[in-house]
């Protein structure tokens, strides 16, 4: 048991999340970096280097550098475990974010100093704070020029409603950038522009009245700092880890991912701090990690990690007890028991089959189609973790086959592709004709191309107008109500994949219209109601 109790406090799980460009996944590179998991780490944008990121594996990722796959990286640092899922920022691939922050204890945000908030922020801090997930802030690109400080934390208070406290703080920014005063360790760090000279070198100054960080950073660059800690500690409140926790309050970091600066004090402060893994409500009862009996979701699928090998991965956050390796577990959506003989954990490119995980731990489990995103496995018990739903679409097209004799490979890409969770299936209850819908318009290009290059089927597109997919709820299927609502709109009418009856309006005057005119059937944005 103690080493089971050990285990379980080593372990951070923590999401990745911003709007694309703010250095999201050169954030996560400079991570590995420090746990050595990586010896150089690869700048998303530039060609000179052709070592791509390393989190970054589909080619299409590496083609127009941005991350459309949630990946799954770990690596140990002073002895913590840490595992992070870099999500995609890009507001296309929204849905597959909103899924893994089911499977997050906690969260690191990442702000660009001259951007500041971004739509794509918002929404995304939003769905935390509906979670109280407990948040760190970044604030990234300190050596370009941007906001200042004060207002940053200002913008950052009123556009995402936190109420944010600093743990370190920027000594000029841009071209003036000196490095960085580290409150959380009464240290300062200075800024060389060389990311590869020594990142570890802090210089310690507990007392800031001391001459010492005149000699250091020049009078004028000393006196500004006092002057700005000083305010700083009179306006925002004193760092509390309760709070922190309870997702009441986000403590903020400034640095530059790209020249490594400023991300050690962030991963040291976050070791301290973040929240090991936390209990989570399934639709019977609350779950704690430290039950002895494995449970376990799918929030997760991923086709072809490998495309060598056609194969499938389910990615499975532990919630309870261990997993361990050749042991049966009951899915229970399907009541079977199944074995697995090679669990992997992860690293970017590299696999390993391991023998036990623990709460907090992701696990890809090699999967011929048992399952489906939200599954859960468990030692016996029935339960059913909630809170991944789809969400209605807003971008439709019917989907062709352009190559006859390819048909087999289209419908079996287009099914394992939807499994994953890349994009919504829906056929038309007329003619049985496929409509594919996705969140955004870059999602149609993706699976077109992962259809060519992963199944070695070719599909077109035809343009279709739908304005909302709806999930259709009847009080009564055998009323004349429903009759005859199937009957007039029965070249709207299509199912899911999971066979649910979905209405597909044109227009939002026409989804109106439909409401009033059947008062007893209930549409759905979301297919979980």
């Amino acid at each position: 048991m103690k080493s089971f109790q050990k285990e379980l406090k080593r372990r951070r799980t923590f999401g990745i999340i911003s709007h694309p460009d703010a250095g999201k996944t050169t954030l996560t590179e400079k991570l590995l970096l420090f746990g050595g998991a990586i010896q150089e780490a690869g700048a998303v944008k530039s060609n000179k280097i052709k070592k791509g990121a390393t989190s970054d594996f589909m080619e299409i990722e590496r083609q127009r550098g941005i991350s459309v796959a949630t990946s799954v990286l770990a690596f140990e640092y002073r002895d913590i475990k840490i595992n992070i899922l870099d999500t995609p920022g890009h507001k296309d691939f929204a849905e597959d974010t909103f899924r893994t922050l089911t499977a997050v204890d906690s969260v690191i945000v990442v702000i660009d100093v001259a951007k500041g908030v971004e739509e794509q922020t918002e929404k995304l801090v939003e769905v935390c704070r509906m979670r109280n997930i407990p948040m760190i802030v970044f604030i990234n690109k300190m050596d370009r020029e941007g906001k200042d400080a004060f207002e940053l934390l200002d913008e950052i208070e009123q556009k995402l409603n936190l109420t944010v406290t600093p743990l370190s703080y920027p000594i000029g920014m841009g071209y003036d950038f000196k490095g960085i005063y580290n409150i959380w360790e009464k240290n300062v760090n200075l800024f060389t522009g060389d990311p590869k000279k020594d990142i570890e070198d802090t210089i310690k100054i507990s007392d800031l009245t001391s001459n010492e960080l005149d000699e250091l950073i020049g009078s004028t660059a000393a006196d500004n700092l006092r002057e700005e800690l000083e305010l700083a500690q009179g306006v925002y409140p004193e760092f509390d880890k309760e709070a922190y926790l309870e997702g009441r309050l986000q403590p903020v970091f400034f640095g530059s991912a790209l020249n490594n600066f400023g991300v050690r004090e962030l991963l040291d402060c976050f070791i301290n701090i973040a929240p090991t893994p936390r209990p989570k409500e399934s639709e019977e009862r609350v779950v704690k990690p430290d039950e002895d009996k494995f449970t376990g979701f799918v929030f997760k699928i991923h086709a072809n990690m490998d495309p060598k090998h056609r194969d499938r991965l389910a990615f499975i956050k532990i919630v309870s007890g261990k997993f361990e390796r050749n042991k049966a577990y009951l899915h229970v959506r399907h009541n079977k028991n199944l074995k697995f003989s090679s669990p992997n954990a992860f690293f970017a490119e590299k696999k390993e089959i391991v023998d036990v995980s623990y709460p907090g731990d992701i696990v890809g489990l090699h999967d011929t189609g048992n399952f489906k995103i939200g599954d859960t496995l468990t030692e016996g018990e029935n339960l059913n973790y909630r809170g991944i739903p789809s969400f209605s679409p807003e971008h439709f097209r019917y989907i062709n086959n352009a190559d006859p004799m390819k048909s087999k490979q289209l419908a079996k890409g287009v099914d394992q592709l939807m499994d994953e969770g890349v994009a919504q299936l829906f056929t038309l209850e007329l003619n049985g004709r496929k409509i594919i819908g996705t969140v955004g318009a870059l999602q149609f290009e993706v699976i077109q191309y992962r259809l060519e290059h992963e199944y070695g089927a070719k599909c077109t597109y035809e343009n279709l107008n739908v304005y909302k997919a709806t999930w259709v709820e009847a009080e009564d299927e055998k009323s004349e109500e429903f009759k005859d609502f199937k009957r007039l709109k029965s070249k709207f009418l299509a199912k899911d994949k999971k066979g649910q009856l979905v209405f597909l309006a044109d227009s939002q005057f026409s989804l109106q219209m439909t409401r009033d005119k059947y008062p007893n059937i209930k549409f759905h944005f979301t297919s979980e109601f």
